[in-house]
């Protein structure tokens, strides 16, 4: 018994330790940065104060605000009547539906945006439909152009925690209510909404700080003028600027204030229910035309969500500069397939990240699985803790992630050379050249596979937690009566019982860390180690058929987050909500 508790906090304090060192200290020595003198060596606000005096970034921060809240509002305003119809009402197609709704999140935004400029750019489809208007749609309004892309990937974020959140609600409230002559319009504002609040804030915030801090997307669309942007432009300032780090620093603190702010208007506080499962499967017949009406929905926001997939396909088939100024492209051909399986760029990459997403799917299973164990099944002191901070990353924008990881090669003793480092410290200078991000060999693998590890944790402890939690410990009490020890009786009884939610948890892991966008671009310095979604930003920056090229990789990155969500979504059902929610 004691061997088992000394396992246990030895594991706990160890995984904390990890968490300290490659997420806490990142974002501190972020935040530090930014109110350091470097000359006078002493805490300052002045680099701050900067940013705030400065128009151009004061620009950027108002920008990446406005982008963040039309966005969330616009995911809100998609989300909410399509989960209400599939909790509330059955409908031709319902099932069919459910499983569509989840299309957009097998595209990258910033892939979906090379699809969107040859949509609706000035050249481009909408403009030959519309008789050669002329107009440049994304050129003179790139901010919607952001937003729309944005909205259009992230919304099924916030319709799974809000359909997760009606299907709690026990109906017999609302049934009360409407037996005293309760209109459906007041029964939605005064008993639904204030409910289901908790879970459409869980869903809004993911969507607002992913927004706040979506990088890949404005620089698709040219889009300066933003934070993420002006902080990617200004990575290689780090070692003699503080302008970076105080500019990082503060999107951070604008990211946790508008939470903050978010959890006290909106937030609330989850309420009870007495009465679920029995009473919650009752759903309303819709009669044939409001059914089709329903369906119709449906089919109108998938087939505005899917616009850019059809934009990244159709390029990806279109000869060289055979899409100028026509509805469809004028030339067709396969051969950017064969170009993103064969070109130098795009193999290696997709062979860097196969590297990447591997290495982090399974350090992040080992991780997961032990933290939803010490969470679920043991009494350790600080596993509240533990668990807060391996679901801290969802809430930590990955832009600053990325950003702490290059900040945290420039402190001792990550950056000791043979020349700085002092003679105590010559065994670290291996382990120093493993974190070296910046220099003219410098191999970005262990931080990449850090940063994929640690931003993608959370899927994995969730779905650890939720399978542990629907399994019942009298099978694995059983075993030990029987004799079998705790590792025994974790092997051959709880993961096999958990092993759908570890499919599943692991399917997210891998197929999010190889189209991870922020990590990627800035830990990235050297071509030879480009992963999938750099190589990409690479093309599409090259003349000539670079654009092709990355659309034809981005197909190939849509197959693989398809066959990925499709098997998450039947291994986990309601329960993957519950991955994208802080």
């Amino acid at each position: 018994m004691r061997g088992r508790i000394f396992v246990q906090y030895t594991l706990s304090v160890f995984l904390l330790a990890c968490l300290a060192l490659f997420l806490i200290l990142p974002v501190w020595l972020t935040i530090r940065g930014g109110f350091i003198d470097r000359d006078a060596d002493q805490w300052t606000i002045q680099h701050i104060l900067l940013i705030f005096s400065d128009p151009t970034l004061r620009s950027g921060l108002l920008n990446a605000t406005l982008i963040a809240c039309a966005t969330t509002c616009c995911c809100l305003v998609i989300s909410l009547p399509l989960a209400l119809l599939n909790v509330k009402c059955n409908y031709p197609g319902k099932a069919l539906w459910s499983a569509v709704i989840l299309v957009p999140l097998i595209l990258p935004p910033f892939v979906g945006a090379i699809g969107m400029r040859q949509l609706l750019g000035r050249y481009g489809a909408l403009n030959s439909l519309l008789g050669d208007a002329g107009i440049d749609w994304l050129g003179t309004a790139k901010f919607w152009g952001v937003v729309i892309v944005e909205a259009l990937h992230l919304y099924p974020i916030v319709y799974l925690n809000a359909t997760a959140a009606l299907a709690n609600l026990d109906p017999t409230l609302e049934e009360a209510a409407r037996n005293i002559g309760v209109s459906p319009l007041r029964r939605f504002w005064s008993i639904i909404l204030p409910l289901i609040r908790p879970g459409l804030f869980a869903g809004c915030t993911i969507v607002f700080i992913w927004s706040f801090t979506e990088l890949g997307t404005p620089l698709m669309f040219d889009y300066y003028e933003v934070t993420p942007v002006q902080i990617f432009s200004r990575i290689k300032e780090m070692e003699n600027s503080a302008q970076p780090y105080a500019l990082t620093a503060v999107m951070l603190f604008c990211a946790i204030m508008f939470y903050v702010l978010g959890k006290m208007v909106f937030g609330g506080r989850a309420y009870a229910m007495y009465s679920k499962a029995s009473i919650a499967s009752q759903t309303k017949r819709l009669s044939t035309l409001a059914g089709f009406g329903a369906s119709g929905l449906f089919l109108v926001v998938t087939g505005l969500a899917v616009l850019p997939h059809i934009g990244v396909i159709l390029t990806s088939f279109s000869e060289n500069g055979q899409w100028y100024h026509s509805v469809l492209p004028s030339g067709w051909t396969t051969q950017h397939y064969e170009d993103a399986l064969t070109h130098k760029l795009a193999m290696g990459s997709i062979t860097n990240s196969l590297k990447y997403a591997v290495i982090a799917m399974l350090i992040t299973l080992l991780a997961g699985v032990t933290i939803g164990y010490i969470v679920v099944r043991t009494r350790v002191i600080f596993r509240g803790l533990l668990d807060a901070l391996s679901i801290l990353p969802l809430a930590v924008p990955g832009l600053v992630m990325a950003f702490g990881y290059v900040a945290l090669t420039l402190e001792p003793p990550f950056n000791w050379t043979a020349e700085t480092a002092p003679d105590w410290g010559r065994w670290f200078l291996p382990i120093a050249g493993w974190f070296d991000v910046l220099g003219p060999t410098a191999n970005p693998l262990v931080l990449l596979v850090v940063a994929y590890s640690v931003r993608r944790l959370p899927y994995m402890v969730r779905s650890t937690v939720a399978g542990l939690e629907q399994t019942s410990q009298e099978l694995e009490e059983a075993s030990r009566n029987l004799g079998a020890g705790p590792a025994t009786t974790i092997r051959r009884v709880t993961l096999p019982l958990i092993m759908a939610n570890l499919i599943a948890g692991g399917l997210l892991v891998f197929a999010f860390s190889m189209l991870e966008v922020s990590d990627s671009l800035i830990l990235a310095q050297r071509e030879i180690h480009f992963p999938f979604t750099k190589a990409i930003y690479t093309f599409f920056e090259r003349l000539g058929d670079g654009q092709y090229i990355a659309s034809a990789m981005g197909v190939w990155g849509m197959a693989l987050l398809t066959v990925t969500l499709v098997g998450a979504s039947l291994l986990l059902g309601k329960k993957m909500g519950a991955i994208f929610r802080v």
